[in-house]
């Protein structure tokens, strides 16, 4: 079926008019009168039918134009729709985050942006380090936020949002609780241990190499920093965590605080993108430059 003449004919259906119809194309009435001729000739079926001055629809004509016109309708929702996601209103979100910036920053950032963009379609995986740059590298997400110190020449942009302050945390009855202790006193208490590829049992270790002192024994393992937090407040273990998360439990008395004379932990907190923020998509821009604009007040 020519889809041109069907273009046209549907506007001579919405009109009742091949003049009207040739105004609102912008074409000549002779050309309109043409195409409906062809499409006619084309399905061996009659479409219209003169009426007075303007035309009338054949049963099959008002067939066709009900179904017809269902093409044009959505082609102008695409039209609008593409155009949304030009101007980053509309489109999908892929975000990937390591779980401290997922269970303390990115739900703010999230909330932020889906009140200014509502028809954005968000979708958010949380995973260690290791796990988060290779969801961003396979393409599986459109960009990462990652605690990590260490990177290996990895083919994608970071941008530094902000230093997160970490602390060594015992349960509240705890005899180390409230005091300083050395690190190799610390490392000979059971630790949890978060699972390999995780950047914060990374950092552990090599605070420990860069100290001279034996990496701790592993109490548990978690796959996750939620968990291990709350095994520490529940009486077991000892760990190293984000003051993000830590900092009211503290004040509350629900877990302990141990300072390590000689030991500040800062660890640095990145945006990741697979290319520069100028050759994003709007809907990824945006957020992006949400995120920085958030960390910059």
């Amino acid at each position: 079926m020519n889809l041109h003449a069907l273009r046209i004919f549907i506007e001579v259906a919405r009109r009742g008019s091949v003049t009207a119809a040739a105004d609102a194309l912008s074409i000549s009435q002779p050309a309109v009168s043409a195409q409906i001729r062809k499409l006619e000739h084309e399905l061996a079926i009659p479409l219209v039918a003169p009426d007075g001055r303007g035309i009338s629809l054949t049963a099959e004509g008002t067939f066709l134009f009900e179904q017809a016109r269902r093409i044009y309708d959505w082609e102008k929702e695409i039209e609008w729709q593409l155009a949304e996601m030009k101007e980053g209103t509309k489109g999908q979100l892929r975000l990937t985050s390591t779980f401290l910036p997922s269970h303390y920053l990115v739900p703010k950032w999230l909330a932020s942006y889906k009140q200014n963009y509502p028809q954005v379609e968000v979708d958010i995986r949380t995973g260690n380090s290791q796990k988060s740059i290779e969801r961003l590298l396979r393409c599986e997400a459109d960009l990462a936020i990652i605690t990590n110190e260490v990177w290996k020449d990895l083919p994608f942009h970071r941008i530094h949002l902000m230093d997160v302050n970490f602390l060594f945390i015992v349960p509240p009855s705890h005899p180390f609780a409230g005091q300083d202790i050395p690190l190799e006193q610390l490392v000979q208490e059971p630790f949890l241990l978060r699972e390999p590829g995780s950047s914060t049992r990374e950092k552990l270790f090599s605070l420990c190499l860069e100290h001279q002192v034996q990496p701790p024994q592993i109490g548990l393992q978690y796959h996750g920093l939620f968990e291990s937090i709350q095994s520490v407040r529940a009486g077991y273990g000892t760990m190293l965590a984000p003051a993000l998360a830590v900092t009211e439990l503290i004040a509350r008395g629900e877990v302990g605080h141990v300072t390590v004379p000689g030991v500040d932990i800062k660890r640095p907190l990145y945006l990741c993108l697979r290319t520069d923020m100028s050759e994003q998509r709007p809907v990824i821009k945006r957020f992006a430059e949400m995120v920085l604009q958030s960390c910059q007040t």
